[in-house]
């Protein structure tokens, strides 16, 4: 395993995302469900991250926008700009997820089903992420279904 399966508190974490496309969208719907302190920076932001409680910035990434980021998903199309995303976060200590690139990642975020009090997550080393959702989907169903008890 590459991975160490943590959980980080992120009540007064700074999270980034940079992009604004259908990646940095799907994201940014995960995060709201644990936090609203998300800034998003892109010079074009989908209205589906508009209309979510986070800091929009529509412009190109600036290496000042690391300011005090604990978390950082890269989810742009361009590689290069990526790379040089990520080796700006690398100086400043930030933990960076490129969203398509598992082997630059520090962190990669599983996938997650909450029930209550309760979070369950399946995580591959980012090395099968279809079977993750799977698997996941299988237990969240169990659970709902009574097939799985978890009390």
């Amino acid at each position: 395993m590459d991975f160490l399966p943590i959980g980080i508190r992120i009540s007064n974490a700074r999270i980034l995302i940079v992009g604004g496309g259908r990646v940095a969208t799907h994201k940014a719907l995960i995060l709201n469900r644990f936090t609203n302190r998300v800034t998003v920076v892109a010079p074009d932001i989908s209205a589906d991250i508009r209309n979510l409680p986070f800091q929009c910035i529509e412009r190109c990434f600036q290496p000042s926008d690391l300011e005090g980021v604990t978390l950082l998903y890269i989810c742009t199309n361009n590689r290069q700009l990526n790379r040089s995303i990520r080796e700006a976060a690398e100086r400043e200590g930030v933990l960076v997820n490129v969203c398509d690139s598992p082997s630059e990642c520090d962190f990669v975020s599983p996938a997650v089903f909450g029930s209550g009090s309760l979070t369950i997550s399946v995580a591959s080393d980012a090395k099968d992420v279809k079977r993750s959702i799977r698997v996941r989907n299988n237990i969240k169903e169990a659970i709902e279904n009574g097939s799985l008890r978890i009390d």
